[in-house]
């Protein structure tokens, strides 16, 4: 038994250790191409100074400054490729609107997106690394969520796309210090020995150390992957051992075999529509669906009900983080259209509209929609009318997810109005052709330059 379970962390090893863009087919590359881009509109909109989270991640990357590796996204400077990840790992996830994957439950482009271009930025390498290293780091990220259970990393109050992150950032790290196998196995055990991020983000009403967990996996990953090409050691054996990491984050849910699954991670992950969890997507999806195809307006809306399943009911009903708030987010939807970062940083719930359908809005854990989730986020929503009606909708998967997708003319429109809050339109259509032709460029120079915004905060 000793020796099967020996050969988990080898074997990892040597899937992250043997990975090419030569083992990429041509539709995981045209995938990659978009995650970038959707990723590259969420950290450029996140970059603005308007937001106290991302002005002060980036002065602190000012104040520590470090030797000009890598460019901080949305700014006009470099630091060392460690600070820039986790600065631009944390503008990542701050608007919430980046990709995710459902069934691992984690935001893993938000992770190594950043790690892939401050790492191909720094070693000068081409395009067809930057694409082999973001996926690499992206399918770590997932295998590891998943092997160790999402669902029990939850119940034990971690954050899995910090926990996990913190693989994929290694993995896309060293992925581009072509790390020897010896060194994949200590970078391994490094990244897990810095595991981390909690859930107590949910109480932080500035919204600033939520996406900060993703920064602090991409900076662990990388620290991790630097030392091990150093020479520094870790634990050898991360996976198994008397302090293996499934017994550190799981509650005896974890599945090793998802660590080797034959599935790409990135061909599953969903484009965002909406600033909020993504818990709530499926849902806002049906509501707005309902005003449209009725012809309402908020105030011809009584009362909103919510089914959602029970299991994961607690992670949305009334939370005190407005992200997470069905209450919250469905009422800002029903009277805007949608929900943007800016609903999220300032509670409108003084508003008398919005009021008025946040103290109407109810959740109904339903246990019968339990059957898919986590996999799945299954909901049901019924409006009842001033006049008496009730209207119902049922929304499997949330548009933009694989089941339900958007084209990719929707996922470049989509970055042309988040990138054009900080860069000009021309600038943003510079930026979608130097991406579709990502694996024919030689270098990130002209795209790290469109990606910079002069001026101090």
């Amino acid at each position: 038994m000793a020796e099967v379970i020996t050969e988990l962390t080898d074997k990892f090893a040597r899937y992250i250790g043997d990975f090419t863009f030569g083992k990429m087919p041509p539709e995981v590359v045209n995938r990659s191409k978009l995650i970038l881009l959707d990723t590259l509109g969420a950290i450029l909109a996140a970059s603005s100074p308007h937001y106290s989270g991302s002005r002060l991640i980036i002065e602190l990357a000012r104040t520590l400054g470090g030797n000009p590796q890598s460019s901080i996204i949305g700014s006009d400077f470099k630091t060392s490729c460690v600070n820039a990840s986790l600065v631009n790992g944390t503008l990542g996830y701050y608007c919430d609107i980046e990709p995710h994957h459902v069934a691992s439950v984690l935001h893993p482009a938000a992770v190594c997106v950043p790690v892939a271009l401050a790492f191909t930025e720094w070693k000068e390498a081409d395009g067809k690394r930057l694409l082999a290293s973001l996926t690499l780091g992206i399918e770590v990220s997932c295998r590891v969520s998943s092997a160790v259970n999402p669902r029990d990393m939850y119940t034990r109050g971690f954050h899995p796309t910090s926990v996990a992150g913190v693989f994929g950032s290694a993995a896309a790290a060293g992925n581009l210090l072509d790390l020897t196998h010896s060194e994949w196995l200590n970078a391994l055990g490094l990244a897990g020995n810095q595991a981390s991020g909690l859930l107590a983000w949910a109480s932080d009403h500035t919204e600033n150390s939520r996406p900060f967990n993703p920064g602090i996996a991409a900076r662990n990953g990388t620290t991790a992957s630097v030392l091990a090409k150093l020479g520094f050691g870790g634990p050898p054996m991360i996976f198994e051992g008397k302090y293996d990491f499934f017994s550190a984050f799981s509650n005896g849910g974890q599945k090793p075999d998802e660590l080797f699954r034959e599935r790409w991670a990135i061909q599953e992950l969903a484009i965002k529509r909406y600033s909020s969890c993504s818990f709530t997507h499926p849902g806002l999806d049906a509501l707005l669906d309902l005003i449209r195809e009725h012809g309402l307006s908020s105030r011809d809306i009584a009362k909103i009900d919510l089914q959602y399943p029970k299991a994961g009911a607690h992670m949305i009903d009334n939370n005190e983080l407005k992200s997470h708030c069905a209450q919250y987010v469905f009422a800002v939807a029903a009277v805007t259209g949608g929900v943007v970062i800016d609903d999220i940083l300032k509670d409108r719930r003084d508003e008398p509209e919005i009021g008025r359908l946040s103290a109407n809005m109810r959740m109904i854990g339903d246990e019968e929609l339990d059957r898919t989730y986590p996999d799945q986020y299954e909901s049901i929503v019924t409006l009842t009318t001033n006049d008496g009606r009730k209207l119902s909708k049922y929304t499997g998967w949330a548009k933009g997810t694989p089941q339900n997708p958007i084209t990719d003319d929707e996922v470049k429109e989509k970055f042309y109005r988040l990138s054009t809050t900080r860069i000009p339109r021309s600038k943003a259509e510079q930026i979608v052709s130097w991406i579709e032709k990502t694996d024919e460029h030689k270098d990130l120079k002209t795209l790290m330059g469109l990606l910079k915004v002069e001026g101090r905060f």
